[in-house]
């Protein structure tokens, strides 16, 4: 059993940055794939980025290329997104999730399904 719990939400305008953490319970999590997921209202939950358990893959939707850093730190059983030049479109409940599928450790996905875990989600609001 994995519990995930992210922090680091908040309010910040346009052009600004945050960076969310999620800290996981477990000593299985760094054989786990990461992923950030976010779903804002009206919206289906989306794909953001996501992490191998090994940290030496990821993935990024496009909208987020350039703007966002997914890393994990297995010694603390975090892991984090920097997000920069955040847009009023990045507004949104911002999810982290754990993969503990047999291959994760060198894989990632964005299919939401795959992923089991889930924290409680931090709200992320981007004024213009």
């Amino acid at each position: 059993q994995v519990q995930l719990v992210e922090t680091g939400g908040g309010l910040v305008q346009s052009g600004g940055s945050l960076r969310l953490s999620c800290a996981a319970s477990g000593s299985a999590f760094p054989t786990y794939a990461v992923g950030w997921f976010r779903q804002a209202p009206g919206k289906e939950r989306e794909f953001v980025a996501a992490i191998s358990g090994g940290g030496l893959v990821d993935d990024y939707a496009d909208f987020v290329k350039g703007r966002f850093t997914i890393s994990r730190d297995n010694a603390k059983n975090t892991a984090s997104l920097r997000m920069r030049r955040l847009e009023p479109e990045d507004t949104a409940i911002y999810y982290c999730a754990a993969d503990p599928s047999t291959y994760s450790l060198v894989v990632v996905t964005s299919d939401p399904s795959k992923y089991e875990y889930w924290g409680q989600g931090t709200q992320v609001t981007v004024s213009p």
